[in-house]
């Protein structure tokens, strides 16, 4: 088989595939003959082929996937007139304290939002699959330490937490505001961090933020300019159980 032909081959597997195909499954294709290596370079010659169309191939978190370009969004949405969710400032400041300060704790979010995190605001980012449970920290109470997905960098056309955006602006609405760029729409008049009617009600934390973190451990100083991939984990962060799941932002492909 020449280049040519494995080629063919590549593509008609990533466009009919329903989910993204890591580099191991597209090598069964070829019965394990192509080395994986020759799959990743193949893959940079496929999205060559494509740079000038409306589709693109792209690596995310869970592997390789066809996908629409951006600029064809407004023009197949004319098919699909059904809007995709959209979520408070409260879901995605909460969403992007997690994104950028992962791992973290319920306590550490509610001490940079400074108001109280509903449980519905929670449970919202677990049901859409972007944040998980990944250990717990070891202090009284073992909280829970929140961390996003891979699904969650698949929605967002991502590979890896270093393709997010760079912060310059380190306040959560500024972080939120850089997720919401990433084709994640804020719900219709939702400008401030408490849209009952979507999170349930929040509420200022009735007790002092000090004493807040003082119970759930420190956290990386709340300066908002440590990236995820360089950053530590907070003080005091027991060893992640072993059947947890494995990091996030690590990907086989």
């Amino acid at each position: 088989m020449n280049t040519q032909e494995a080629k063919i081959v590549l593509e008609t597997a990533l466009i009919c595939a329903q989910e993204p195909l890591r580099v191991s499954d597209m090598r069964r294709l070829f019965a394990d003959e192509i080395s994986a290596d020759t799959i990743r370079a193949l893959l940079e010659d496929l999205r060559t082929d494509w740079h000038d169309r409306g589709v693109e191939l792209v690596s995310v978190a869970t592997g390789w996937r066809f996908q629409s370009r951006p600029a064809m969004r407004a023009f197949l949405d004319r098919l699909n007139p059904e809007k995709p969710p959209k979520y408070s400032r409260a879901v995605l400041e909460t969403l992007a304290i997690i994104a950028y300060r992962q791992p973290v704790t319920r306590g550490d979010i509610e001490e940079i939002r400074g108001v109280t995190v509903s449980t519905q605001v929670v449970r919202q980012l677990e049901d859409r699959g972007w944040i998980e449970v990944i250990g717990h920290r070891d202090v009284p109470g073992r909280p829970a330490l929140y961390a996003t997905t891979k699904q969650f960098l698949d929605d967002l056309g991502m590979a890896t937490l270093d393709e997010l955006p760079p912060l310059s602006d380190p306040s959560p609405q500024g972080q939120a505001d850089l997720l919401a760029q990433r084709a994640i729409e804020f719900a219709d008049g939702d400008e401030e961090p408490n849209c009952a009617a979507v999170t349930g009600e929040e509420v200022p934390p009735a007790h002092d933020p000090v004493d807040d973190l003082a119970a759930h451990g420190n956290t990386d100083g709340g300066d908002g300019h440590a990236h995820p991939a360089a950053a530590a984990a907070p003080g005091g962060v027991e060893k992640i159980d072993e059947q947890a799941p494995s990091d996030p932002i690590s990907r086989d492909v």
